[in-house]
């Protein structure tokens, strides 16, 4: 009994080999799955990054496939949503109109600044073109000599105002201040000085006016004729046309207006005016600010008084009328423009108003403005010499065909002093 009962709790030797394959193929199968796992893993993710690859490095693709996928993927969403919803109703004709119009607008005004462009540089070009004195049967001749020569260089043009019947007057200023013949030459020549009486012509061709001043012309060759009707009312056209006229015929650092009845002295006014040569927009002179005489029956009645805002007000700062300088460029200015500058009643107030508004240095210049002698000579005599004398009473030297001798002796720099002057 003891034996039997032994025996049989215990495991045949023949079943040990067969667990043992069984377990060593069991081992075998469950590793294999385990391997095929990672490897499935592993080819995956490389076939994920080929795929990405593929999209950094592959060339780009054409405008047609890319509006092509374009339009793919915005019909997909259209279906869709005409399946779903109805076709929304088109914009107002109205408002479609509107928008049609402003487009159309903008497209004017973009042409119209492309125009109005292309007329500023031709304008441009063809102010420049006459400024240089270029010569082409157009208006750019007027900055030209009648003979086509080129301009004569100059410091500084000095025009005389005078009339048909100021002969004395004239006469005076040549035995004073103002050099004759070889001397006239020569201070142009070697001072860069030019001074000349400005006049222009009767309303009568050929006139015995006009031929008398022909004959003067002929004796002392110090005139500049102008393309101007004389009359007293019209100093303010006058004064237009000598600057475009002494533009046109000289190359000057200034340009000077003086009346003939008022003494100067030519090597204190070059000095001066040196002063001011490197300053591109100077009007000097004596300024001065008048009240506007809005009355008809006074001197110097302003037609043009409502202008100037209510009765009673001033003028705006003007260089007074007896003397005054202007740089190139204004002097340029003026010739370009003189068509459209506004002329006033007073000649001094119209070339005041002709610079209003631009980029000009008033320079007040008392020097230019001295009494008649006691006040010039003491000046003189303090080693302060005066550019111009006048009376104020008069608006000239009164009596001045008798008096400015005696100015000239009391007042005058000597004949050296313009030869000895240094600019």
């Amino acid at each position: 009994m003891k034996n039997r009962n032994s025996g049989s709790g215990r495991i045949s030797a023949k079943w040990i080999p067969i667990i043992c394959i069984a377990s060593f193929v069991l081992g075998v199968l469950i590793t294999s799955s385990c391997s095929l796992l990672l490897l499935f893993s592993k080819a995956d993710e490389i076939v994920t990054s080929d795929r990405w690859l593929h999209r950094m490095w592959a060339p780009p693709e054409s405008n047609g496939q890319l509006m092509s996928h374009r339009r793919q993927e915005q019909e997909l969403p259209t279906v869709a949503d005409d399946c779903n919803t109805k076709t929304k109703p088109a914009p107002n004709s109205d408002v479609m109109e509107s928008i049609h119009k402003t487009q159309d607008a903008v497209q004017l005004v973009r042409s119209l600044d492309k125009q109005i462009s292309m007329l500023n540089k031709e304008l441009s070009t063809t102010r420049s073109s006459r400024e240089m004195g270029i010569s082409d049967g157009s208006a750019a001749t007027s900055f030209l000599p009648q003979n086509g020569a080129p301009r004569k260089k100059a410091f500084v043009v000095i025009g005389i105002n005078t009339a048909f019947s100021s002969r004395k007057r004239r006469d005076s200023v040549r035995m004073t201040w103002m050099p004759q013949g070889e001397k006239l030459v020569q201070l142009e020549r070697e001072k860069g000085i030019v001074v000349r009486f400005m006049i222009g012509h009767s309303a009568t061709a050929n006139s015995i006016l006009d031929r008398a001043i022909d004959l003067e012309e002929s004796l002392h060759k110090d005139f500049l004729r102008l393309e101007h009707v004389e009359g007293y009312h019209e100093l303010s056209s006058k004064t237009k046309i000598f600057f475009a006229t002494a533009v046109a015929k000289w190359d000057a650092d200034f340009y000077v207006k003086v009346d003939d009845d008022v003494h100067v002295n030519l090597g204190m006014l070059a000095t001066t005016l040196a002063r001011h040569r490197s300053k591109p927009r100077v009007y000097i002179g004596c300024m001065k600010s008048g009240p506007v005489l809005s009355r008809s029956d006074v001197k110097y009645h302003e037609p043009e008084y409502w202008k100037f805002g209510e009765e009673g007000n001033k003028y705006f700062r003007h260089a007074t009328g007896q003397i005054y300088a202007i740089s190139k460029d204004l002097a340029t200015y003026i010739s370009i423009n003189q068509p459209i500058l506004h002329k006033y009643a007073n000649e001094d107030v119209s070339l005041g108003s002709w610079f209003i508004g631009l980029e000009v240095e008033h320079i007040d210049e008392h020097n230019m403005c001295c009494g008649t002698p006691p006040d010039c000579e003491w000046k003189a005599e303090a080693g302060n010499v005066c550019v111009a004398s006048f009376d104020w009473s008069c608006s000239g030297i009164c009596k001045s065909v008798e008096k400015i001798k005696f100015v000239h002796s009391k007042c005058g720099e000597g004949d050296g002093a313009v030869w000895s002057a240094v600019y």
